[in-house]
């Protein structure tokens, strides 16, 4: 539970925020997984949603925030991401609500699952603990499946370790 504690802050995120935990890599890895450069500039809150992503090292991992768009999510993101690893992507969805994708050694094995909800009779048992450990909270689902552990609310509010800007290709393949 001190995971739902440190991410219990009323503002931790906004619809159409997206994030992708990821275990066992930092934000360096991050960078050279994505072959994203630092970004340049003061605030990037207009940039397009998929140019630039804020990046923050946790215990177990790395937490990826977009306080405005969807691409940490995007399969592009979370394979590269995975490879290796694993790493679960929430899109808050401001017309259908959170959005959750899990990717596993560079691909991807669920795809619009719903963080923080109802467990399925055909979940294992390790989703169904994590679906009432973590009921109604998409980011903190994220976390604890991905075993990252954030201290504070910070890796999803921001500000971010580093802003990164992302190269131009499609990320939804």
């Amino acid at each position: 539970m001190r995971l739902k504690a440190a991410l219990d802050d009323p503002g931790r995120f906004d619809d159409g925020t997206g994030l992708a935990a990821v275990a066992g890599i930092d934000a360096a890895e991050v960078a050279r997984r994505l072959d994203a450069t630092p970004y340049e500039g003061d605030d990037p809150a207009g940039t397009w949603p998929g140019d630039v992503v804020g990046v923050t090292d946790v215990p177990g991992g790395a937490v990826l925030t977009q306080p405005w768009g969807y691409a940490p999510q995007t399969p592009g993101v979370t394979k590269a991401l995975s490879t290796g690893t694993v790493c679960y992507g929430v899109y808050a969805n401001p017309k259908s609500g959170d959005q959750g994708s899990i990717a596993r050694d560079g691909g991807i094995v669920g795809w619009d699952l719903h963080p923080g909800g109802e467990p399925s009779e055909t979940d294992p048992a390790d989703q169904v603990l994590l679906s009432y450990l973590y009921r109604y909270d998409a980011m903190a689902y994220a976390c604890g499946y991905a075993g990252v552990r954030p201290t504070d609310a910070r890796p999803v509010t921001g500000p971010p370790d580093v802003w990164l800007r992302l190269p131009a290709k499609d990320y939804w393949t």
